[in-house]
């Protein structure tokens, strides 16, 4: 792992290693039948509240991925475990759930679901007041982005049947293993995977809070029979799946009331998505409005059921072959997710020499067990005195932000040690750094890894230099070392 071994052998600064970075590869579900997919999907397991505040950088606001953002009621937080999974964290706001076991059990229930249309959920906690849900990561935005923010092009027709026709594939898919409600499905509850397919998350499956809440507050999108006695049957969650297909239709938050108006009237047109300049096969367009129609029906068994749904929707589809990431003009998204990282790592990244020198002061050398005690259990001489002298004089310098005087003394002390100082090469690095010299760094840096292997800080400042040198790719895998290297420090800390 790291510098050392394979990021940067064409500098000529280390000889060839294998790397050893972990095999992060994610097997693709998406090409694989129902059953390879339970086999590969994480089992499900209760996680301690240090484990996923360490995912999360502490509930840092900068891994919120909630769309409403600190402002919704249950925030959703972009994670990474310490296997370097990728997950989202809801955490529920502190009123809701105060059974503990109930939260469990109910979770749970919902994590035993293994579906490829689904965003599974792998995990929970319930710890004090904390009830958190952990699921899979879906990196390519919600639907509601794609059709109401989007930038570049708007959400093609076919990708739009394909949404509708696999969400009611998650949605047969829960019925058939007993779940048949889902609270408040809309635009927000429908993710794309790396493969830009769409899933339906599972947070769903579970109330909000305590107080049974199943929808939004905005009344116009909730099913009649919910106004009339605040309960949720199977029935309400077609009429919910007919305010998406709306959606899919028109690009836009439109009310049930009105949409009925315009099919009533015969106004499809005024219905339809004006962005997608008639990119559509009239007929199908026909077929869709008229199952919005079925399905938000005001009496709950006028609506049809979820098998009904899809024999309507499926022979929609006309584009079967083509990758969802083809339809949406999407690349593979193989940007790394931004690390959890230490404040040192931050500073790294955002290539803040003032932080780095502030942390490097403050750290010393305590990460160097016994470092400072080694020379007090020598014979005293005079080369021992000079060398605490050469030492001081350098801490002295890098303190002061004499840069050029400490590489002086420290390169004097590494001459004189009879074993290398991390901390020395460490201090030495960012000097160099400071006077322009980023090929020197990077050596000193990877020399402070050869002192201590898993040092964090030594990525971190290979994470610097490379970034000076131009290398943005090689500089986020050190970070992502540095990191991995942090969290596992801190589990044999707590263990």
């Amino acid at each position: 792992m790291g510098c050392l071994h394979s990021k940067t052998t064409h500098l000529h600064l280390s000889p060839d290693d294998p790397s050893s970075l972990p095999d992060t590869h994610k097997p693709d579900p998406a090409n694989g039948d129902q059953d390879e997919l339970e086999a590969q999907a994480p089992v499900f397991k209760e996680y301690s509240l240090d484990e996923l505040r360490n995912a999360t950088n502490g509930f840092s606001s900068e891994c919120i991925v909630s769309e409403s953002g600190e402002k919704a009621p249950n925030v959703v937080y972009r994670g990474k475990l310490d296997n370097n999974r990728l997950v989202a964290v809801k955490r529920f706001s502190k009123q809701s759930w105060p059974d503990a076991q109930q939260f469990v059990v109910e979770a749970v229930g919902v994590g035993k679901l293994r579906h490829k249309r689904l965003v599974n959920l792998v995990g929970c906690c319930a710890e004090g007041d904390e009830r958190l849900l952990v699921a899979e990561y879906m990196p390519n935005d919600t639907l509601s982005k794609h059709l109401f923010h989007w930038d570049k092009k708007p959400l093609p027709w076919e990708m739009r049947v394909r949404v509708a026709y696999y969400i009611a594939q998650a949605l047969d898919h829960c019925n058939i293993e007993n779940r048949k409600i889902y609270h408040d499905l809309n635009a927000y509850r429908v993710l794309f995977d790396e493969d830009g397919d769409p899933r339906l998350s599972t947070f769903g499956l579970m109330k909000n809070s305590r107080d049974g809440k199943s929808y939004s507050t905005n009344l116009a999108y909730t099913p009649p029979e919910f106004l009339r006695t605040g309960r949720v049957i199977p029935e309400s969650v077609i009429y919910s799946y007919g305010t998406v297909l709306l959606d899919l239709l028109s690009g836009k938050h439109i009310p049930p009331s009105h949409a009925l108006d315009l099919i009533r009237e015969k106004n499809v047109l005024l219905l339809m998505d004006s962005s997608l300049e008639g990119q559509y096969v009239n007929d199908d367009a026909t077929k869709l409005v008229e199952l919005a129609s079925k399905c938000l029906q005001s009496e709950a068994r006028d609506r049809g059921d979820i098998k009904f749904l899809l024999t309507v929707v499926a022979p929609l589809q006309k584009q079967k072959e083509e990758a969802s990431l083809v339809l949406m003009g999407l690349t593979r998204n193989t940007v790394v997710i931004p690390t959890m990282l230490s404040p040192l790592g931050k500073a790294c990244a955002r290539m803040d020499l003032t932080a780095v020198h502030d942390i490097l002061l403050k750290t010393g050398y305590k990460d160097e067990e016994g470092a400072e005690n080694e020379l007090s259990f020598q014979e005293w001489t005079q080369q021992v005195q000079d060398m605490l002298n050469t030492k001081k004089f350098g801490d002295i310098a890098f303190r002061d932000k004499d840069f050029k005087n400490a590489i002086e003394y420290y390169s004097k002390l590494v001459a004189m040690m009879s074993g290398p100082s991390a901390t020395v090469f460490a201090r030495r690095a960012f000097s160099y750094l400071m006077n322009g010299l980023a090929e020197l760094a990077l050596r000193d840096a990877m020399q402070a890894q050869v002192c201590i292997p898993e040092w964090p800080t030594a990525f971190y400042l290979q994470a610097l230099a490379l970034s000076k040198l131009g290398m943005e790719t090689d500089a986020q895998d050190m970070l992502n070392d540095g990191a991995a290297f942090e969290v596992k420090r801190h589990n044999t800390w707590r263990s």
